[in-house]
């Protein structure tokens, strides 16, 4: 399968999933706010990487929510896209805006001190 195609169902897959996760009835999703960061499906369509973040609730009790649920999750992905195959779905947690986070709070931590005006390199 040509990267490009496999690049729009990796987008629109992300699309209808968040779409997806805000009509999931578990309790230990309903009140976290999850948002999907990003999926990779596999060439032959067989599997499929999401990757999420939480900003509220319990990291497994989440994990094991998307776990239990994967299954309507799939089957709701497979009445909305049209694929030949609908993949089966592996969570993962995504750090990534965790670590944005703390790298700009250190970034503004940094201190410029101007340089002294007895020094020139004339």
């Amino acid at each position: 399968m040509a990267n490009y195609r496999r690049g729009r169902i990796n987008d629109e897959m992300k699309k209808e999933l968040s779409l997806v996760l805000r009509e999931v009835k578990d309790p230990r999703l309903k009140d976290a706010f999850i948002s999907i960061t990003a999926v990779e499906v596999t060439g032959d369509l067989k599997f499929a990487k999401v990757y999420y973040s939480a900003m509220m609730g319990d990291k497994k009790e989440i994990a094991k929510g998307l776990k239990s649920s994967a299954g309507y999750i799939r089957r709701e992905i497979a009445q909305r896209l049209n694929l030949r195959m609908t993949p089966e779905f592996s969570f993962h947690e995504d750090h990534s805006i965790e670590h944005g986070a703390h790298i700009s709070k250190l970034l503004n931590g940094i201190e410029i001190t101007p340089e002294e005006d007895g020094e020139s390199d004339d």
